[in-house]
């Protein structure tokens, strides 16, 4: 065993999600069902502060409100796949508008996939899961 090894402890590698939602309950209620399954979390509460976070952060996945203050989640979305360095993190877009077409415009912004409010928590794990194996 080399020193570094017994100096440095083995820490579990942890994904980065990046919650990002206008309602400051919602964004608890990610955060803690996030972490309990080993995510480490950053919040957001509007677009702008998302497309901020992700430069800053990087992290691994995105969850991304449609319908928040200053910039909704399609703009921000956009901004974010505009920059080379942020265009491949996943963006799982989440609203209460189940509409098909609204779906078709989320994913034409770039989102990678689409889930419908009120959600099956294994649903959303799931679809994170296949972004996140």
């Amino acid at each position: 065993m080399s020193v570094m090894q017994t100096l440095l402890p083995v820490l579990p590698f942890k994904r980065t999600i990046l919650v990002v939602d206008d309602f400051d309950d919602t964004r608890l209620l990610l955060k803690t069902w996030l972490e309990k399954r080993g995510f480490n979390v950053v919040e957001a509460e509007n677009g702008n502060q998302a497309v901020n976070a992700a430069q800053e952060m990087r992290p691994d996945l995105i969850i991304m409100d449609m319908h928040m203050p200053e910039l909704d989640g399609l703009a921000a979305t956009r901004k974010i796949r505009d920059i080379k360095e942020l265009d491949s993190i996943p963006v799982v877009a989440v609203s209460a508008y189940g509409e098909q077409q609204f779906r078709a415009d989320a994913l034409a912004a770039g989102c990678s996939e689409y889930v419908s409010t009120p959600f099956e928590p294994d649903n959303l794990e799931t679809v994170i899961r296949s972004f996140l194996p």
